[in-house]
């Protein structure tokens, strides 16, 4: 089966949102290789909404290594208000997410990446499709902006997996949801 791996930047105080405006000073070759491992170990993607449509904006129609890896990545977008998904390589799932997600994990492949999109990634783990959160945590407070767990969130136990630290001081951190 299928592993579903969720990979976000974190701040110190919970923030994940626009990561490309705090994270620029801690990237060097460790965080590099550690996006890296994460897109080479799946084969598809699950977005949000959101998290979806700024990549499509990105990458969509671009011819460089990167844009080429993220349009041919099989995507599979998780949203109530979205009619269609026209970037290359993209899925609308509807009707029964949780259903279509197990089907998802359940074909042959490698892991399915989950990247940004905070309240997908607190739907996955809360409904037990979540099967790694990978997070890079810089040394920075960020102050404000979306933050990955809100207080209303409730209780979420996760075990710790694996712990690197970078010398730019970031954390790299792999939790496994709690037996």
């Amino acid at each position: 089966m299928r592993k579903m791996v969720a990979g976000l930047f974190l701040s110190l105080d919970g923030v994940i949102e626009a990561p490309e405006t705090w994270t620029g000073p801690y990237m060097n070759d460790d965080m590099g290789q550690a996006i890296g491992a994460q897109f080479a170990g799946s084969d598809a993607m699950v977005l949000g909404r959101r998290t979806y449509e700024t990549f499509a904006a990105a990458f969509a129609g671009r011819s460089d290594p990167m844009a080429q890896q993220m349009n041919r990545t099989p995507k599979f977008v998780v949203s109530t208000t979205l009619k269609s998904a026209d970037w290359e390589n993209s899925s609308l799932i509807k009707g029964d997410v949780a259903a279509e997600l197990k089907k998802l994990k359940g074909q042959k492949g490698k892991n399915i990446s989950v990247s940004g999109s905070a309240t997908l990634v607190r739907w996955l783990l809360r409904n037990g499709l979540l099967d790694e959160l990978n997070l890079l945590v810089p040394p920075i407070v960020v102050g404000e902006g979306q933050r990955l767990f809100d207080d209303h969130d409730g209780e979420i136990r996760l075990r710790l997996v694996d712990s690197k630290a970078f010398s730019t001081g970031v954390l790299s951190l792999t939790y496994a949801p709690a037996a």
